[in-house]
């Protein structure tokens, strides 16, 4: 072998070697940094000194609306690589600020009283670090509570990576949370894809009642999309231990989000058009305690496919987004808020209850 080849398979294996040993360090420093919360954590809640709180009481009826958000890059002209599209973040920053408008214009249109919003980017790169929490927090609602769900300092992949993430759900109400916690759920993923995946949990808030010694109990979710369907059951399952706990103690008890699952009575409402695409799993009737009730509107979808940007005629629709109330909390209503998918990937699901 000559010299010329020695030296460049030298040099080669130099540079599989820098290689590996920069692999092993960037997994180590994940790991070292990986988002691991507790089981159960108090959530931060931030009162709006300038906000009118209202006082919730059985006399008056409470609006609740659900909606995923899509952390602002998510609206009609966007695609997403893990629905089969093309795209890891759509456009520009002023399109995060396009739709982010549109998102607290149709909020403050549905005038509710409490707010179950998903994917709200705090600080990251797939929002152009538009902190949309504040954005929320400056526009509604006396009170706020917040639960991370998504913390990595920098998500690998795919190419180009997604970099860091800051994420997480909220939820918002005009009447005092006493408190709130971050109940951690189930993840499905193991070391190292763990790493830089997202930490699903459960927002617990908890709401006096003028007159009486029981709580409203809000639940604001968002389930795991993207697994084999077992973290979807196991998540699913801890939920209804912390839903019929709560009951049990006397309470009202509401659970809203985004569930990546579809509801019972929706099934066959909108067919997958194609076998490839992703599928949702489905909410099991047979669990459902006596009393209890899934509530949403299949009439509209409250979800579509980012395999491509949106359009009505060829898009692949889906019914995941809505609540569960105990027995004693009365419906007057529930409703999709159709707004088309213009800024976000999911539609808002309104409800208004009464406590019984």
């Amino acid at each position: 072998m000559s010299q010329k080849i020695k030296t460049v398979l030298k040099i080669f294996g130099m540079l599989i070697g820098a290689v590996l040993i920069f692999a092993v360090g960037f997994i180590g420093w994940l790991t070292i940094t990986e988002f691991n919360p507790d089981e159960v954590m108090i959530s931060p809640t931030t009162e709006k000194l300038s906000a009118v709180q209202k006082t919730l009481s059985t006399e008056e009826s409470v609006r609740v609306l659900t909606f995923n958000i899509g952390y602002g890059n998510l609206g009609k002209e966007s695609d997403f690589f893990m629905d089969g599209g093309k795209n890891v973040r759509n456009g520009d920053k002023d399109l995060v600020l396009k739709n982010m408008e549109g998102v607290i214009k149709i909020i403050d249109e549905a005038d509710a009283d409490i707010l179950f919003l998903q994917e709200v980017d705090e600080s990251s790169k797939r929002s152009f670090f538009i902190n949309e929490e504040q954005l929320i927090y400056e526009n509604f609602g006396s009170e706020i509570s917040t639960a991370a769900n998504y913390l990595c300092n920098y998500v690998p992949f795919p190419w180009p990576p997604i970099g860091k993430v800051s994420s997480g759900i909220m939820t918002v109400s005009d009447y005092d949370i006493e408190k709130a916690e971050r109940i951690s759920l189930p993840c499905p993923f193991s070391w190292p894809v763990s790493a830089a995946n997202l930490k699903r949990c459960l927002l617990v808030s908890y709401h006096n009642i003028e007159g009486t010694d029981k709580q409203l109990v809000t639940v604001n979710l968002h389930l795991e999309a993207y697994d084999d369907g077992e973290g979807k059951i196991a998540q699913t399952k801890m939920l209804w231990e912390v839903l019929q706990t709560e009951y049990e103690k006397g309470n009202y008890v509401i659970a809203g989000g985004d569930f990546n699952q579809t509801f019972p009575g929706a099934i066959g409402e909108y067919p997958l058009l194609d076998p490839d695409f992703w599928t949702p799993g489905v909410l099991s009737e047979e669990s459902l305690p006596e009393g209890w009730n899934y509530i949403y509107d299949s009439e509209t979808p409250t979800c579509r496919l980012l395999n491509k940007p949106y359009n009505k005629e060829s898009a692949q629709h889906y019914v995941i987004d809505g609540f569960i109330v105990s027995p004693n909390v009365e419906v007057v209503f529930a409703e999709t808020v159709d707004a088309g998918f213009e800024f976000s990937d999911h539609n808002p699901v309104l409800m208004e209850i009464k406590l019984k």
